[in-house]
Parts: C-alpha cells; sequence; structure tokens
C-alpha cells in the first residue's frame, strides 16, 4: 500500500505556497515503482503577507518580534495550503503519513558570506502540526550546515531519485533563483545555484508594470538585450565561483541591478530582456561545463516562460530542453514533491543530502519531526 506525503513549499518569488499530494510506494529501501502525484495546488499568499517576507529578507528594525509573528502566521497560511489540498484530493489527514515543509526562507548566509553560516526559514511547523492534526518535518537545511555544508540546493537527491537514467541528463529549477543538478551517466551527481532566475524579472515588471510576473515573458520579448548591462550583471564574482555554491535574494536583489545600471541608459524593456538572458546564459554555462549534449529537464516558474525557455534552447543547441511535465513531473510541483520526498527520507531515517553538492562532510538525515 502507499505511503501519503504533502510537501510543502514557498520559494525566493514568494508567490504562493505549492502544496503537492505524493503517493510513494511502501516503505522498502529503494523507490520500486515511480512516486506519483495525487493532487496538486497552489495556494495564493495575500500580497500585504508577500510584503512583510520582502521586508524581513532584508535588515531591518524590529525584525525578531515581526519574524516571530510572521513565522505563527506563515504556520498557519502553510495548515491552510495543506487542508485545501486534501479537500480537494478527497483524502482524510489520518491517511498522510507527515507533511515535509520547507518554509519560507528569510535569510541565507552560506560559508563563506559569513563568519558563522546559517540558513533561516519561517513557517511554524508545530502550529501547522496543531492545525493539521499531521506529523510534519521541517528545518531541512540546518544539519546539512552542521556539517560544513551549503544547506543547498536540496532538491539533486530528489532529481537523483526520480529523473536518472542512462544518459547525461541535466535538471534545472527555475524559481526565484535558479539551481541546477547534474546527473552523469556514469552516476555521478553534481548541483548548485546557478544565480537569479524570476525574482529580478518580476522585480522589474512589477515595479515598471504593475504586474506580479511577465506572462510568457511577453515584455521581455518586446525589448533587446542591452550588451553592457548585460557584461556588468554577469561579471558578478558568483557566477565565475566554483561549486558548491548557494545565493539568494540577499546577493541577487533591486540593489545589485541598481548597482550595475548606474550611468546607462536604459529602456524598461531592455532590462527586462537583459535580465532574462542572464537567466538564461548562468543557467547556460552551467549546463555546457557539465556535457556536450544531452537532456535538459526544466522545472519551477521559469518552465513557463517560453521567452525564457526560447533563450536557453538557443544556448544549448545540442540539447533537448522541455519541461519535467514530459518526464513525469509536472514542473509547477517538482519542488513541492521533493519536499514530501524529503519528509519521506526522514520519517524512515534516510539521509535527504547529497554532500557532493552542498560540500558537507557526510550524508545526513535532514529535518525535524513534529508529532501530530
Amino acid at each position: 500500500m502507499a505511503e501519503l506525503y504533502v510537501g510543502l513549499m514557498s520559494g525566493t518569488s514568494v508567490d504562493s505556497i505549492d502544496a503537492v499530494l505524493m503517493a510513494f510506494p511502501d516503505a522498502g529501501d529503494t523507490l520500486e515503482e515511480q512516486p506519483h502525484t495525487l493532487a496538486a495546488i497552489g495556494h495564493p499568499i495575500a500580497s500585504q503577507t508577500r510584503e512583510a517576507i520582502l521586508a524581513l529578507c532584508a535588515p531591518g528594525p524590529s525584525e525578531l518580534d515581526r519574524a516571530g509573528q510572521l513565522d505563527r502566521q506563515l504556520g498557519q497560511h502553510f495548515a491552510e495550503a495543506t487542508l485545501a489540498l486534501l479537500r480537494k484530493a478527497n483524502i482524510a489527514p489520518d491517511q498522510v503519513r507527515a507533511i515535509g515543509s520547507h518554509g519560507q526562507t528569510v535569510r541565507h548566509r552560506p560559508p563563506g558570506s559569513v563568519s558563522t553560516p546559517f540558513s533561516l526559514q519561517i513557517g511554524d511547523p508545530n502550529t501547522i502540526a496543531a492545525i493539521t492534526g499531521i506529523t510534519t518535518v521541517a528545518d531541512f537545511r540546518r544539519r546539512d550546515m552542521a556539517l560544513g555544508g551549503q544547506g543547498a540546493p536540496l532538491m539533486p537527491a530528489f532529481h537523483n531519485a526520480v529523473f536518472r537514467t542512462s544518459r547525461d541528463r541535466a535538471v534545472v529549477n527555475i524559481g526565484g533563483m535558479a539551481n541546477i543538478t547534474e546527473l552523469a551517466a556514469d552516476g555521478g551527481v553534481r548541483g548548485y545555484d546557478t544565480g537569479p532566475g524570476n525574482a529580478l524579472l518580476d522585480y522589474w515588471v512589477k515595479l515598471q508594470r504593475g504586474l506580479d510576473y511577465d506572462a510568457d515573458g511577453a515584455w521581455a520579448a518586446s525589448g533587446a538585450v542591452h550588451p553592457e548591462l548585460l557584461n556588468r550583471l554577469l561579471a558578478d564574482p558568483f557566477f565565475s565561483a566554483p561549486a558548491p555554491k548557494s545565493t539568494g535574494r540577499e546577493a541577487f536583489n533591486p540593489t545589485w541591478l541598481e548597482r550595475a545600471s548606474v550611468g546607462l541608459e536604459l529602456a524598461p524593456a531592455d532590462v527586462q530582456a537583459t535580465l532574462a538572458e542572464v537567466t538564461a546564459a548562468t543557467i547556460a554555462n552551467g549546463v555546457h561545463e557539465f556535457a556536450a549534449g544531452g537532456e535538459l529537464l526544466i522545472c519551477g516558474g521559469g518552465a513557463r516562460n517560453k521567452n525564457l525557455m526560447a533563450r536557453i534552447q538557443r544556448r544549448l543547441p545540442t540539447w533537448s530542453v522541455a519541461p519535467t511535465d514530459h518526464y513525469g513531473i509536472d514542473a509547477d510541483w517538482v519542488e513541492g514533491a521533493g519536499f514530501a520526498w524529503l519528509a519521506r527520507q526522514t520519517v524512515h531515517g534516510r539521509a535527504g543530502n547529497c554532500p557532493a553538492v552542498t560540500g558537507a562532510s557526510r550524508e545526513t538525515v535532514l529535518g525535524a519531526i513534529y508529532p501530530a
């Protein structure tokens, strides 16, 4: 009989809570059968809450009070998302083994950025467990960091479990930030953050046009890449730094864009086109370093951006580029499914990290369990 897990994910874009109900084979040592999605929803985050989250992502006054209250509030929102998902699937809470909640990252300081690295996610798992009546697994990043790792990206281990094949294959998630998983034909796994994904694209279209996102990348397609701005942005040291590496809004934010834009005359649509090209270029550079050709699977919100997908494909003519929809899991729900898988790993006492990706000293069980 299959085990049911819920995965909850709120990413760097802070646009919604992804809630995914996954069915996994009963607790054997391996995934003898492919896990599959039973239901998924995007639970909206109110604009007021989104603004409070974004404000907390940068240093400011009364941080501790704001973080404490938002932690509880987001826990309630994650619980509401779970219950809405289960209503859609007609599944009772007691049928679900556990919830895997990523929480909302408000600060990520990986090794090399501060003297004592840390990562902080909010969305109180005690509140989630209390409201839903379902055991909740959370705080997935900090054990890996305690072992010297980046605590990110976490999805490569899941990608390796569900997308591995006998050919060279890469999986790229394009959320607020973008990350790559390299699945080599010889069995090797490697992964890291490539840089900004949708975060600055969303910021710029909101600032200039009042839209939450650039649908299909249509506005970016109407502009022209500004060569000098592109060169300045791509000169950021993060892009040439060796893996393991991870990043977030702390590095790639409006201030970063403003610094690079000083002294340039820029049409707004051209800035959007240039930001899209930065995302495509940094992803393509990572793929080029991996292999000369193969299959590139795209997931996350960027998989629905036709202009961005076309830019990536132009830079990777020897690669097949397609959303993960074609490979068994809807591109919108891969990360949510991944946190359901991580919860399963934790419940069964199995490692959830990939040291070759994060730089941790060893494999380890991730997260903490909050019983129902």
